[in-house]
Formats: structure tokens, sequence, C-alpha cells
């Protein structure tokens, strides 16, 4: 849909009121007020109409491959999503967004998600949105080092720049050439630390896990590999098929499964879950203790929830193997309820509203399985 709906030459129109029959959340945008300062123009759908359509004046994206060009429009389209969500109007009349960008990154994931859309695709589009504002303040952040490479390893720099700039001309505001100057900035710092245009290169796998985990941290440090056993994290909504995946591909490892642990205390999907994840917690030091190589087994749907394991994991010398399992709603939702013991469906709800899909600055290694 995004392919049919993104304009082409030679005329390059933005076919608005398709765009708005197309996608409820497009039209959910529209009387949504915006600070008067920094969005004069109007509404979050009068700015998201401006910003596409800046983004199909620029030279360097008409000049772009047309998969390219339908991914960047996707994400112009879908940047402002959460807005409709996050806005406020205190009582001074001040308007605030605060968060869009988090929320309509799993907004736009979840969409794309149910839409069907290749996964790369998809994680780029919720990347570009994550980071859309980073090119307007970067050399303001001390962080901004780490961003821009995670930037580079997600989607592309080159993309977020232009996505930046359709951003900036979509808008009516008195400081939009100097924004405009810090984006063309962001993109020169990119272009020096070698990732504009691709993706950063580390040393290896594990100098790039340990760049990403700690401070001050040289890029191009080769970093000594002294892991001890490698712990397969697995990471997926319910219903993706994990256990089977486990039996054909980990044979013979032990399992730390947060659906095993539930069942032997008697604890509900809707119940307290901290019992669960302190019990599992002890038998996977277990292992760690033994130096024993297994396989974590649990939803893991967050980057926090992950990372829960991860630092355990790495406590103790462990490199970690992040396996991320989906599979499109229908196929989930399907299995889910074939279980024994299905998990309620508004609890895979509120778990795919928070789904964040594992990325490489997470383990050492991650696979990405469409388990359909």
């Amino acid at each position: 849909m995004f392919a049919d709906l993104c304009p082409t030459g030679p005329a390059w129109t933005v076919p608005w009121a398709a765009i708005e029959d197309a996608f409820d959340w497009v039209r959910r945008m529209a009387g949504v007020p915006q600070d008067p300062v920094h969005h004069a123009e109007g509404d979050v759908a009068v700015h998201t109409r401006m910003a596409c359509e800046a983004l199909a004046a620029l030279p360097a994206w008409r000049a772009l491959p047309a998969a390219d060009r339908v991914r960047l429009f996707a994400a112009v389209l879908l940047h402002d999503v959460a807005k409709p969500d996050c806005t406020r109007v205190d009582e001074g009349g001040r308007i605030t967004a605060h968060g869009h960008s988090r929320r309509g990154e799993l907004f736009a994931r979840r969409v794309l998600w149910e839409g069907g859309a290749p996964r790369e695709f998809r994680e780029q589009v919720a990347a570009l949105i994550r980071h859309h504002q980073i090119p307007f303040w970067a050399l303001e952040r001390p962080d901004l080092e780490k961003i821009a490479f995670r930037v580079s390893l997600l989607a592309n720099n080159s993309d977020l720049v232009l996505l930046a700039t359709a951003d900036i001309l979509g808008r009516t505001c008195a400081d939009a050439d100097q924004v405009l100057d810090n984006v063309t900035l962001y993109a020169e710092y990119c272009a020096e630390q070698r990732c504009l245009d691709a993706p950063r290169a580390f040393p290896s796998d594990h100098a790039r896990f340990e760049y990403f985990r700690r401070e001050a941290r040289d890029p191009d440090y080769a970093a000594h590999d002294d892991t001890r056993l490698t712990v397969t994290v697995l990471s997926g909504l319910p219903g993706v098929g994990k256990d089977h995946w486990v039996a054909a591909h980990r044979p013979g490892l032990p399992v730390v499964s947060l659906d095993a642990v539930r069942t032997r205390l008697g604890v509900k999907p809707t119940g307290d879950q901290g019992v669960v994840v302190s019990a599992a917690q002890r038998e996977a030091r277990e292992h760690l203790r033994a130096g024993r190589p297994f396989v974590w087994n649990a939803t893991n749907v967050t980057r926090q929830l992950r990372e829960q394991c991860v630092g355990l994991i790495t406590a103790y010398g462990g490199r970690v193997d992040l396996v991320a399992l989906e599979a499109p709603p229908a196929v989930l939702r399907a299995r889910n309820r074939a279980r024994p013991a299905p998990v309620p469906d508004a609890v895979i709800g509120r778990l795919a509203a928070k789904w964040e899909t594992p990325d490489v600055t997470e383990a050492h290694s991650v696979t990405w399985i469409d388990n359909a």
C-alpha cells in the first residue's frame, strides 16, 4: 500500500486524499494541536502532509531507488503518528508531545507488522521514527556517537538526514534555517565517523557488543573475547513457536523457561510475574556458575526485559546469542488458541503494543526468524 501511495515522477504529487482514506491513523492526526512556536502551520495532519510534500520535492530523495523512496516516504508519513496520544495542553496553554518518537516507533512497528510489511522494511522505518529528532539538536548530545552508530546499524543515517530535512521543511517556524544547518552538521559528523551511508564497522561482534555496553569505549578497539559459555536468549510474542524452535535447534541443552516456571508455581499469565522471573534467574545462575550453555526461553519483548537476561549472562562471562522469532498476527493467534493453556488475547495485545524487536547493539549475535 505504501508503494501504491508513494509519489512518483514526473509530477511527484502526494495523493493526500487517498492516504487519508487508506489509514485511520492519518485521520486521527487531524485536529491535534501543536506548539505554535515550532509548528505555526497547523495541526499534526497539516504538518505531516507538508512534510511528505517536502520530501517528494527533494532531489536527493527522487534520486533514490524506488524501494528506498517508499521506505523513507513511509517513515515521514508515520514520524508523528504518536502525537495524538502524547499531546498535552497545560494550564498555561503550552502544548507538548513528549515521548512521541518513542511511542511512534512502537506504534509503527505494530501497524507494519499487522499490515504484513517485511521485517527489514518495518524495522528500518521504526528506527527512523525513533530517532527522527536527533539531527535537530545532535551536536548538543554527549551520547551522539553511540546514537549515530546505532542508527547506522538499524537503518541509515542518510535516510535520517532526509527525514529530518523533510520534517523541518514541512513546518512553519522561525528557527527553521538554524535547525537545517544542524541537520547538515549531523550529516557531516556521520560522514567523518564513517557511518553516513553504511553501518559503522567494528573489529568484531564482541567489540561491537562491548562498545554499546560501556562508556567512552573506542569503537575501533579490538576487545579480547574472554567469554566462557554461550547462552541463547529467545524473544517473541506468545504463540510464535519458541518451544518448537528450541526442540529443533537447541536439542539437549538445558532450558530456563518462564512458561515452565509459571506452570510449576501456579502463576497465571495475568498474575504477578515477579516471583516467576526471580525463580528463572535462580535457575540461570546455576547454569552460569557451572559454565553450562543453556537456553533462556521467555517472551522478552522489550529491550529492558532482555537486558535483565543479558546483564546477568555477561556478569558471568557469557556470550549472548539473541534469537528473535515472529509470525504473522493470524498465525500467532491461531497457535496460541491451540495451546493447552492459551495466553489471553488481552495479554498478547499488551505485549504487542510494547514490542521492541532485538537489534545488533544488544548481543554478540542476533538471528531474526520468520516462524510462519
